[in-house]
């Protein structure tokens, strides 16, 4: 069954706004069915899989429907359980974000009956409720449907088996004879034909069947993670694993955009590809990665219908798809040419439903794993360092460097210490996945000493060096060789260190060995580049879009903003609630 563009199915202006807000590029199969025959105003009765867009497909033509001029019950949607009535009821506001006046209601069981006594005496166009508390509305007479144009019943075969049957036809017989009547199950038992035949006036017909899987190479696990969590773990995954080259799938276009973002800014090669992309650009982007130009494909599957790339390690489907379709589809990209592929796939609350009903459609066995730990990451990123090291000291293939290792043991160092050392310095390549770099043992003393500030311990003695440059950094780099660049974002921004490193060795492609301090002020952050790398910082950096923001970059001067030292004693006694002293305190003559 073909997918069109939701501008081709004759909606009006403001759901194509909307639609087009939360980021949808097509129509579903059961929407492209659908939706212009509801628009006509004939019955439906429509067989389709959780998950697959059907919400969409009776929301869009309901809100059309409505008149918000009056404040009448127009549209009763029928759903077997309170959280399908909430979700439905969030998805009917998000479609009618642009429609000014129009006003849903879900009505359920557990809720209060003042809260929803007084939002029905107010008027609401579209109610969305469970069997139960509608009939209940229905006796008490808060609940009138004299007005009702549309009733839809969602997932019929659910309420069948919950036991809703004669509430349905109760409510079904109050409701008037000159209404428009939408049937929706992924099965239709006789019990459902029966209602169906009973209730619809020569209804439309629309049966969307799964696809079928057969792509026994391919591994398919899945995740259960909270929305919240899901980069942190795609970032633990591929650096556990080791992955080099992959396509990351997401439900819309603005989540393309913002994954990208932060996936460059913790150092991991990306580009996107979405329907707002421009042909010439797509074109561009997908011929860099088949050269591999970059690891990481983020992209909506629109834009990733017809992808032919070989060699694909691994596919996420960073947001779950909405049918078994396009999960074929999506995996589909890895394990060709008789090669092994993995599929990996993250659930969050509810949508594990949806989830059986894809493996149920599909034939397919998808496997659950656990998360894995921030301890598990570090323990193979140390064993990875471990076989590298222990390579190159087997091949001998190394500078020797005999007399600094001696003057460090005549200072009294032992081997196990400078060996340590070392591998500190050396080990991490890719900055962690969820934390910025590790300090320099500098930059733990001056943490060091604000702490013992902040605990009240005396002040440090004066010393006669000069200042460090960490406590008042200047607008130009002190070491030769470095530029210092001005970054229009500081810490009031989230910004760290980590994220600074990310975006220039993500987005700028430099190497991370070419840059130096980093002095993240609250409105700006100053960074030490390598002169010869300038150029292209400058080039690739300006105006991206850098943890929500666009970044500006410049060569830092005399007119940068210098932040004023600040006075640690005094801070330290603020934070304890102890005011300072007005009088004029004896100079430290010891």
């Amino acid at each position: 069954m073909q997918k069109m563009p939701f501008s081709e199915l004759g909606l009006s202006p403001e759901l194509l706004r909307a639609i087009d807000k939360i980021g949808f590029e097509v129509a579903s199969p059961i929407q492209t069915e659908t939706i212009p025959i509801l628009l006509e105003g004939r019955d439906v009765v429509g067989q389709s899989q959780t998950g697959s867009g059907k919400t969409a497909a009776f929301a869009a033509p309901a809100i059309e429907l409505v008149d918000t001029k009056e404040a009448s019950t127009q549209v009763l949607i029928l759903c077997p359980t309170r959280e399908l009535a909430v979700q439905v009821a969030e998805e009917v506001a998000r479609l009618a974000a642009f429609k000014p006046g129009l006003r849903e209601l879900p009505v359920y069981g557990g809720q209060s009956y003042d809260r929803q006594f007084r939002a029905l005496r107010q008027g609401a166009h579209i109610v969305i409720g469970t069997p139960g508390r509608v009939i209940d509305h229905l006796d008490r007479g808060t609940l009138r449907l004299d007005g009702l144009r549309m009733l839809v019943l969602d997932e019929a075969d659910r309420m069948l088996d919950m036991g809703f049957v004669d509430d349905i036809r109760a409510i079904l017989d109050r409701a008037p004879a000159e209404r428009q009547t939408a049937f929706f199950s992924a099965t239709f038992p006789a019990p459902i034909q029966k209602l169906a035949r009973e209730f619809t006036r020569d209804p439309a017909e629309v049966r969307v069947k799964a696809a079928t899987l057969d792509v026994p190479a391919i591994e398919q696990v899945y995740y259960e993670v909270h929305r919240r969590s899901k980069l942190e773990v795609l970032c633990r995954l591929i650096d556990l694993q080791d992955i080099k080259y992959a396509i990351v799938f997401c439900a819309t276009k603005l989540m393309v955009d913002e994954l990208t973002d932060h996936l460059i800014a913790r150092g991991y090669p990306a580009d996107k590809l979405h329907g707002d992309i421009p042909q010439p650009t797509r074109e561009r982007v997908m011929a860099k990665f088949r050269a591999r130009g970059f690891e990481f494909l983020v992209a909506t599957d629109v834009a990733a219908r017809g992808l032919d790339v070989d060699e694909i390690e691994v596919v996420f489907n960073y947001d779950l798809p909405h049918d078994g379709e396009d999960y074929v589809h999506r995996i589909g990209r890895t394990g060709r040419a008789g090669r092994a592929g993995r599929a990996i796939t993250f659930v969050a609350g509810r949508e594990i439903h949806r989830l059986q009903h894809i493996m149920r459609y599909t034939k397919g066995r998808i496997r659950r794993e656990k998360v894995p730990s921030l301890e598990e990451v570090e323990e193979k990123r140390a064993n990875v360092f471990y076989e590298s090291l222990r390579e190159t000291l087997e091949k001998g293939d190394f500078k020797r460097h005999d007399l600094l290792v001696d003057r460090l043991l005549d200072q009294g160092h032992t081997p196990t210490d400078i060996a340590s050392a070392l591998i500190d310095l050396l080990s991490g390549e890719r900055p962690r996945a969820a934390e910025p770099p590790a300090d320099t043992p500098r930059e733990r003393n001056i943490r060091e000493d604000a702490r013992r500030g902040e605990a009240g311990d005396a002040a440090p003695k004066r010393s006669k060096r000069p200042p460090r440059d960490d406590a008042d950094p200047a607008p130009v780099a002190r070491e030769r060789g470095m530029v210092r660049l001005a970054f229009n974002v500081g810490s009031g921004h989230g910004i760290a260190p980590g994220d600074i490193v990310g975006v220039v060795a993500g987005a700028a492609r430099v190497p991370r060995e070419s840059i130096g301090a980093i002095h993240i002020l609250p409105a700006l952050s100053l960074v030490d580049i390598v002169e010869s790398a300038v150029p292209v910082v400058l080039e690739r950096l300006n105006s991206i879009n850098f943890k929500g923001h666009e970044l500006a970059v410049s060569v830092a001067t005399e007119q940068t903003p210098r932040p004023r030292p600040r006075k640690q004693a005094s801070s330290a006694k603020a934070r304890r609630g102890i005011k300072p002293s007005k009088k004029k305190r004896k100079p430290n003559r010891g």
